[in-house]
Order: structure tokens, then C-alpha cells, then sequence
């Protein structure tokens, strides 16, 4: 096995970044990618106008490339937040918009994955608070999902680069997604299991594998340090990537790290040109 046996997509809003949005997906496949992921694209819009989105399902179309996963709103990100669904007030309010619309885009281009980041802890808000407003919209964006036969996915980031965000171990998002299909009874809510921030926290990556393979439903990788791609750090993604699909894991592997100092389509040398399309 190795990465020729994996199945990539690539994150257009850290790769090709250099490009405006509309030209992202025509990268991609430019560089033979099939599949794409994106964060919510308007940071300072979870709803934006219909012409916006039509746009961009367009440019998704007309590349030829599949949108296999899509945050839902999650505030500056890139940027200080972390998300919006536990923080109380406006932010809340914004993510609840953003849950149908979000639902909708993904499910016209047959995306059947949505992120859902859980957001900071805000000084002088009782956590149990934010964790009780946590579970009422990770249960309303569950059942949006759904609804268009997506999976919802709760993410782990790492305490070095987030130190307000909760959720900084496996146990922990795990623990969300449990809460989560408890609640609703679906079973859709799935671990995103982020091979970077868990090592960033100094997590046992096989020991979580071992532990949690069958509950995830996602896998963005990037080396560390560093951030970039395979083979500029430390960290055996290959070999990782192999016990991944030996503990039966058969989904999507994104392409979620930093080009460095050269243009994105120069980020890929890792990976065989004939290895790029989905299979």
C-alpha cells in the first residue's frame, strides 16, 4: 500500500489560495485532483446572495471536480475563530443561518460531508453553557445533513495554535460526536480525524487510530512541523495513512497544508501525477 492507494481531495482555501476562489477549482484539476473541500468560503457571510453561491457551483461544475466536503460558517477562518456554534449571541445566531444554506449548496453538488467547528471559549461565559448551545446546533446542523445524506463532522484542532478551542484531543471530539447521534438517534455525526493537530498535541496516532477508526468520517492530513506537504517534516504520513486503511477506514484523505514558498501546483511533487484522481 501507500499514498497511490489513498483517496485525495484537496482543500482549496489553503491550496491555491493564491487564486481568486472562482479559479480554485480549475487548479485542481489542472494538477489531475477529481475532489475538493472547502471552508465556508465568505467569512463575513453565512448567508451570502444566491449569485455568490450560484458562482461557485459553477466553477465546481465546470472544472469537473467533485465537492466532497464543506465547512459550515465558522467566523475569520483563516483567522482568530474557531468556529461559531458554542459561542453565544450573534455568532450563534450567524451559524444557525448558515445551516440550511450550507446544507443546501453542498447537497446541489452531491457533497455528502459537513464540518461543523465547535468555536473558542469566550472569557466570562460559563463552558457549560457554551457546551449546552454546542449540542443544540451540532443536533440541528446533524439532522440538516441529514437531510441531504451527508455525514456531520466534528473536528479536533490543537491547543499550541488554538488555545481557547475546547476540543483539542481525540477523546474529546469523540465525546462530541457521541452526544451528538445520542441526541438525535441518526448516527451521522462522524470524527474528523486531523492527522496534524493530533500530532501537534502529541497524541499516540496509532493508538487513536486504533480506538476511533470506525467512528471517522474524514481525514485532512499535513506534515509537522510545519504544516506542509508530506515529506517536508517529520511525520510517516504514508505509513500512517496504511494502518488507516487496515483498521478499515475507506473515505476521503484532504489535502489540508500550507504550499510554502512556491505555487500551489508545485505542492504535489510527493504524489504521482497517476495517483491524484479520485478512484
Amino acid at each position: 500500500m501507500g499514498f497511490a492507494d489513498q483517496r485525495f481531495n484537496v482543500n482549496l482555501s489553503i491550496l491555491f489560495t493564491e487564486l481568486p476562489l472562482l479559479e480554485r477549482p480549475a487548479a485542481a484539476a489542472a494538477a489531475g485532483f477529481t475532489a475538493v473541500e472547502l471552508w465556508w468560503p465568505w467569512v463575513d457571510s453565512p448567508t451570502p446572495e444566491r449569485s455568490e453561491l450560484d458562482a461557485l457551483k459553477r466553477a465546481i461544475e465546470d472544472a469537473g471536480v467533485r465537492l466532497t466536503g464543506l465547512n459550515f460558517y465558522a467566523g475569520q477562518l483563516p483567522g482568530p475563530d474557531r468556529g461559531a456554534l458554542s459561542v453565544p449571541g450573534e455568532e450563534s445566531e450567524r451559524f444557525r443561518a448558515n445551516i440550511d444554506v450550507a446544507a443546501e449548496f453542498a447537497g446541489s453538488l452531491g457533497c455528502t460531508a459537513l464540518n461543523a467547528l465547535y468555536g473558542n471559549r469566550v472569557e466570562g461565559v460559563d463552558p457549560a453553557e457554551q457546551d449546552a448551545l454546542a449540542l443544540e446546533n451540532l443536533v440541528l446542523a446533524a439532522r440538516a445533513a441529514d437531510r441531504i445524506g451527508a455525514i456531520l463532522l466534528v473536528e479536533t484542532l490543537n491547543e499550541r495554535e488554538s488555545p481557547h478551542y475546547p476540543l483539542v484531543s481525540a477523546p474529546a471530539g469523540v465525546a462530541v460526536v457521541d452526544k451528538v447521534n445520542e441526541a438525535t438517534g441518526l448516527g451521522n455525526a462522524k470524527f474528523l480525524m486531523d492527522l496534524y493537530h493530533l500530532s501537534m498535541n502529541g497524541e499516540d496516532l496509532p493508538r487513536v487510530i486504533a480506538a476511533y477508526a470506525d467512528r471517522t468520517g474524514h481525514v485532512q492530513i499535513a506534515d509537522n512541523p510545519g504544516r506542509g506537504a508530506p515529506g517536508t517534516g517529520t511525520l510517516p504520513l504514508e505509513e500512517i495513512l496504511d494502518q488507516l486503511a487496515k483498521a478499515g477506514y475507506e473515505g476521503w484523505v484532504g489535502l489540508e497544508y500550507k504550499p510554502g514558498d512556491r505555487p500551489s501546483a508545485e505542492a504535489f511533487d510527493w504524489l504521482p501525477a497517476d495517483a491524484r484522481a479520485a478512484r
